[in-house]
This record gives C-alpha cells, sequence and structure tokens, in this order.
C-alpha cells in the first residue's frame, strides 16, 4: 500500500522551480552552472533573451562551470553580444574552458568574480577517429578554433596573440587575483551592491 505522504516531493518539486524561476526572471538573474551543453545553452539564449525584452536594464548573469561544447559557448557569447541589455557577467566557483570564452562576452569593466573563483585557459581538446581525411579535417577545425579562442581572449584582455597562444598551449590556471592581473577580470567582489558600484 503506497502512503501519501511519499508523493509529497514530487508534487511540491514543479511548484518550487517554477517560484525560482519567477525569482530569478524578476531580479534579472541568470545562472549558467554545470557543463555546457546545446540544452543548456538554448536554456540561456532562451532567458537572455526574453530578460531583453522585458527591460534594457542590466542582466546578471553568475559563470561556475568547466566548460562544455565549444559551439554551445559561442552560442551564448554571441546572445549576449547580440542583445541590447548590458549583462555583468560575475565568476564564481570555477570558470573554465567554454565558459572562459562566453565570460569574455562582455567589456572588462562588466567582468567580476566572487573571491574564490578559479579561471582556466586552455586550447580546445579533440577526439576524432574514423579516416585519415576525416581526422586531418578535425585537426583543421581544432587550429582554426585554437586561434579564434586566442584572439578573443587577446582582444578582451589586452594580452599579445602570441603570449595567449603559448599560454594555451596547456592548462593555465589563474586564481581571482592572477586573472584580473591577467586581464580576464575587471574587478573582484564580494557582494551583490558592489556591481552598482565603481571600485
Amino acid at each position: 500500500m503506497e502512503h501519501p505522504e511519499s508523493e509529497t516531493p514530487a508534487s511540491t518539486a514543479e511548484p518550487r522551480n517554477s517560484f525560482l524561476e519567477e525569482k530569478a526572471f524578476k531580479s534579472r538573474t541568470v545562472l549558467v552552472f554545470g557543463a555546457i551543453t546545446d540544452e543548456s545553452a538554448g536554456g540561456v539564449a532562451r532567458r537572455l533573451i526574453a530578460l531583453d525584452a522585458d527591460s534594457p536594464a542590466p542582466i546578471d548573469m553568475l559563470v561556475s562551470s568547466p566548460g562544455g561544447h565549444l559551439e554551445s559557448g559561442d552560442a551564448i557569447h554571441d546572445i549576449i553580444r547580440f542583445i541590447t541589455a548590458p549583462v555583468n557577467m560575475i565568476g564564481t566557483g570555477w570558470v573554465g574552458s567554454a565558459a572562459t570564452h562566453l565570460y569574455l562576452a562582455v567589456p572588462r569593466e562588466r567582468r567580476f568574480c566572487l573571491p574564490n573563483t578559479r579561471f582556466l585557459i586552455h586550447q580546445p581538446s579533440g577526439g576524432a577517429g574514423g579516416q585519415a581525411t576525416d581526422i586531418a579535417i578535425h585537426a583543421q577545425e581544432i587550429i582554426k578554433a585554437r586561434e579564434r579562442i586566442a584572439r578573443t581572449i587577446s582582444r578582451e584582455t589586452g594580452r599579445p596573440l602570441d603570449q595567449v597562444l603559448t599560454d594555451i598551449e596547456r592548462d593555465r590556471w589563474l586564481s581571482a587575483e592572477e586573472a584580473v592581473e591577467y586581464g580576464l577580470v575587471g574587478r573582484i567582489i564580494s557582494h551583490k551592491t558592489e556591481l552598482r558600484r565603481g571600485g
């Protein structure tokens, strides 16, 4: 015999999620947590477009992600630059790989992070199999992606392209302070109120 109380968690989960979604929308906050996939990028893009249609006021995007699918990160990066509402990018936890690329979609003065955030920059990785010609094509695409990522990092940090290409040859980890020095981050903050003031 089933107990009615066993249904309580399932029956309350959906209203609770809807409540949290509504609160996040009203606070103009978008979360990018976990691996970046086509599905998660689609959800982030929908929220950004909806918030942009709702108001031209700033949107706060919190990012804690190891990265993921490069082109999915590209989609978020481009949507952020496409919409009218300015986005405040706030790193927390860790921001790596494709997540670093989308993090760099906004000007440095709108790039923030919390004190314990770590950043990872590196070149894209591949693992193609199949015929030799297909492997060669895949290798060429990785080289193009590497150069594109390096150009973005160089443009947004002010670092010379040759230096960036060297820096991303291997995994390069940066603390919050090191990320500010490198030019990835504009300012380290500890509280939301610091977003609305300079310094």
